[in-house]
């Protein structure tokens, strides 16, 4: 039973790579669907996968943020997790296609939730712009916003794993991955014969697709003239052999298993090898027998703690 993979937004949603590949669900804002169905539609999720990865943005308007929150609290279970990414529209719409890929392999919901921390590194997200007035993501210095009120000026930005600008035309370009890569571009109005002939190029793709615009991104980059650009890992032998070798543990709070640092579920940051590893909340009581265990359940405060979503 593969865990599912959920969405805030259709624009996250990219066509399937092969036929292994399940779609995500979408989890709808409160302006279209009320908290009943939201709870419904929720509760058919958990019966049917048994665990449920949420992926929505940072830029995620408040009331739909406070929503999927409601509906996590108001079920009152731990196998949901809300994972708020930082990524631009079309990057986290590669890392959600990525954790589907890696949902009907044989990894446990903690380890994939863990997982999106780890593929963002790997996950080159960038857009080129007519100006960078209004862009206020990623840090831009006095002389590209004084070069913005030129005419015909483009600025090439790369957003992911690191900030990075260089206006188009100059002799300078992204730095790209040290790895092979394919890149998905969402063609506009400005760019786009610079990011697949030049770029595509310099970082040595293997393949470049075209992808629909998203509907956030020029919000999310400050201009509605832009041409969104991701390079990523294609190969999903590529992507489970890289999540595999990283060592797996057990979450000292809620005995979920994980990969990295922090808790994919409670988002409970773990010791590190030189700190020693107390356990906490139910994983503190593996030892004890069943029937004191019984006697002694997190109470409703605790279980809130437990999955409220972390910094």
């Amino acid at each position: 039973m593969p865990t599912a993979i959920a969405v805030t937004s259709p624009d996250l949603v990219l066509a399937p790579t092969d036929p292994q590949t399940p779609l995500a669900a979408l989890l709808q804002s409160p302006q279209a669907q009320p908290l009943d169905a939201a709870l419904v539609d929720m509760s058919r999720l958990l019966e049917q996968h048994g665990y449920v990865v949420a992926c929505y943005p940072a830029s995620l308007s408040a009331a739909h943020e406070r929503r999927l929150h409601t509906v996590r609290s108001l079920l009152e279970t731990d196998r949901i997790t809300l994972i708020k990414s930082p990524l631009p529209p079309l990057g986290l719409a590669v890392l959600v296609r990525q954790l589907r890929q890696l949902s009907v392999c044989d990894f446990s919901p903690g380890v994939i939730a863990s997982a999106a921390r780890l593929l963002s590194h790997y996950i080159y997200a960038g857009a080129v712009l007519n100006s960078v007035t209004r862009l206020e993501r990623i840090p831009v210095g006095l002389t590209a916003h004084a070069r913005s009120w030129m005419p015909g000026s483009q600025f090439a930005v790369l957003a992911n794993p690191r900030p990075e600008l260089v206006k188009v035309g100059s002799a300078g370009t992204l730095t790209g991955p040290d790895f092979a890569c394919h890149l998905l571009v969402a063609k506009g109005s400005v760019g786009a014969d610079w990011v697949t002939g030049t770029l595509a190029p310099a970082w040595q793709a293997g393949a470049v697709q075209d992808a629909a615009p998203p509907a956030d991104s020029a919000a999310w980059w400050g201009t509605g003239k832009l041409t969104e650009f991701v390079a990523y890992l294609p190969d999903i032998a590529v992507l489970y052999q890289l999540v595999a070798s990283v060592r797996r543990e057990q979450c000292r709070w809620c005995a979920m298993e994980l990969i990295g640092d922090r808790c994919g579920f409670c988002a409970s940051r773990q010791p590190a090898d030189d700190e020693p590893a107390t356990a906490y909340g139910p994983s503190a009581l593996g030892p004890v027998p069943a029937s004191a265990y019984r006697a002694r359940p997190l109470t409703r405060a605790q279980r809130r703690r437990a999955i409220a979503p972390g910094p």
